[in-house]
């Protein structure tokens, strides 16, 4: 008897009725229009000084959109169509919806031939078809049964059959898109809203496939003393959605990112169609021959269209390398300023930007005409025993006093000089990222003019010392200035030098068309 009532709560709870979401399928609000945006992109953490990969830049972006939606009350979902390809849907954030977000979705299917087969398995489609004969079109309605992995199987009046098998052209046309299903990455959410209302709102979010880099051209004067500075910064979005007239920010330094898995794929992945032969293969010569279908659109207000694709428009089509970016217009007379950001630098272009899809952008980042320079012929001290050329290096101190006196984000500077009225490509110098005040070295080239020879002579008896006989050469018209970074102790420390770390720095003036000799006693261990 004391069972009955609890028996009697789980029916009432049963029978109870069931939460609004339950109800019904919830209305669906897409938002297609961005009213305003900002990204802000982070360069490729493992990148280096390497170019941009063009087919999917390995960097990633802040994106923040603004748009306006429109809510009815009760549970809805809102689809944003058009976000970037490569959205991290763990890391989406919505502000200023009324109610909250109850559940958040990244859709990974989008509008292609196999996705609307998948979508229209065991539903209705019709299946037109041209006589060879006579030319006449004749309609006639069709069930997907199968598909589309494997080829795609249809059911007619007349029995159950392969798609493009019966030598005829043919497609088939679809009455309407599905919901689920769109010609754009969207990210969906499933909100409430007490009250119908129109807000706008804000979505933020991380996305890959985003990529920046700088680049400088340095043009030497003809005293040899000064470079003209020129740095611009590439930005490459390698997804298939645009941002115009959005604002772009660029953040250098290394950003320590951990691993993230890759982003699911469009679930059916690509159409593929296929015969099952009757016959011979010389009865039938072009059964291989891939079929074209198509879908016919419409868009109207009530959603009723018909859509055309073909059987050859496959997904790998959108992995192409992009053309090489046109060169470069004259610098604008507004370029970016770096701000601080912790110990990276944040610069803010302060224009509007069009962020193309599939394409590249080059802005201004700095604009110097007289950047006091000094040329060296540098190299690192090991026994050669024959003669080694030194490399030919411009040093430029990143101060405002120099001339500069500007954080440089990493990237590689192309150095011209002009030879004979003629402006010539010297050599490519990567460098990585520069604060301010500090020392900036373009190494552009070994110079077989500057050379140096370094043989261990001697070495003491009980092995505490050894000595070193370096000879550096110039054959050079002009005095050069020799830097040698010498990699261990010397004894005694020699007075007056410049010490990086556990190494010596050895700077002396070699003579034109002469030879500097000099003697070191390494030290090996304490004695």
């Amino acid at each position: 008897m004391r069972a009955r009532p609890l028996l009697l709560t789980w029916a009432a709870a049963l029978l109870a009725p069931l939460p609004a979401l339950a109800q019904g399928d919830p209305a669906v609000v897409v938002s297609t229009r961005i009213d305003d945006a900002a990204v802000t992109v982070y360069r490729a953490p493992n990148r280096g000084a390497g170019p941009i990969n063009p087919a999917w830049p390995q960097g990633f972006a802040f994106v923040t959109e603004t748009r306006k939606v429109t809510l009815p009350a009760g549970v809805s979902i809102l689809r944003f169509e058009g976000v970037a390809e490569g959205l991290l849907p763990e890391t989406a954030v919505v502000s200023g919806l009324p109610d909250g977000v109850i559940e958040k979705n990244r859709d990974a299917r989008l509008l292609s031939p196999a996705g609307l087969v998948d979508a229209y398995l065991k539903r209705s489609v019709t299946l037109r078809r041209t006589s060879r004969a006579t030319g006449k079109v004749v309609e006639q309605e069709a069930v997907i049964q199968a598909g589309p992995n494997g080829g795609v199987v249809l059911q007619t009046a007349a029995g159950f059959e392969a798609l493009a098998c019966s030598g005829l052209p043919e497609r088939m046309l679809y009455a309407r898109v599905p919901k689920d299903l769109s010609a754009k990455p969207t990210l969906s959410m499933l909100v409430e809203s007490k009250t119908a209302r129109t807000v706008t709102v804000q979505l933020l979010y991380l996305a890959e496939g985003f990529d920046w880099a700088a680049n400088y051209v340095a043009d030497r004067g003809v005293d040899g003393k000064t470079l003209g500075l020129t740095g611009w910064i590439t930005v490459a979005n390698g997804g298939v959605t645009s941002f115009p007239g959005a604002q772009l920010n660029v953040i250098a330094g290394r950003l320590s990112k951990v691993y993230s898995p890759p982003l699911p794929r469009s679930t059916p992945g690509p159409l593929i169609l296929k015969c099952w032969p009757m016959d011979i293969t010389s009865t039938h010569p072009l059964w291989e021959l891939p079929p074209i279908i198509e879908v016919e659109a419409n868009f109207g207000a009530d959603m009723a269209e018909e859509v055309v694709v073909t059987a050859r428009r496959r997904e790998d089509k959108m992995m192409y390398a992009m053309a090489p970016p046109p060169p470069p217009p004259p610098p604008a007379p507004i370029s970016a300023v770096p701000e601080d950001l912790g110990d990276l630098k944040f610069y803010r272009i302060p224009f509007r930007v069009d962020v193309s899809a599939k394409g590249q952008k080059q802005v201004a980042l700095l604009t110097k005409d007289r950047v006091a320079v000094e040329q060296l012929y540098a190299g690192t001290l090991y026994a050669n025993g024959s003669p080694r050329p030194l490399t030919m290096r411009l040093r430029v101190q990143n101060r405002e006093s120099d001339g500069l006196g500007l954080a440089l984000p990493a990237g590689t500077a192309a150095v011209f000089e002009n030879i004979g009225g003629r402006r010539l490509l010297v050599g490519e110098a990567p460098i990585g990222d520069k604060a301010k005040d500090e020392r900036v070295d373009y190494d552009i080239g070994q110079s077989p003019a500057v050379q140096f020879r370094a043989v261990v002579k001697d070495r003491d008896a009980k092995g505490n010392f050894q000595t070193w006989d370096v000879v550096l050469t110039n054959a050079r018209p002009f005095d050069a200035e020799v830097e040698m970074l010498i990699p261990f102790a010397i004894d005694p420390p020699p007075g007056g030098w410049e010490r990086r770390g556990s190494n010596w720095v050895w700077r002396v003036r070699v003579p034109a068309n002469d030879k500097v000799i000099q003697s070191f006693r390494q030290k090996l261990k304490d004695g």
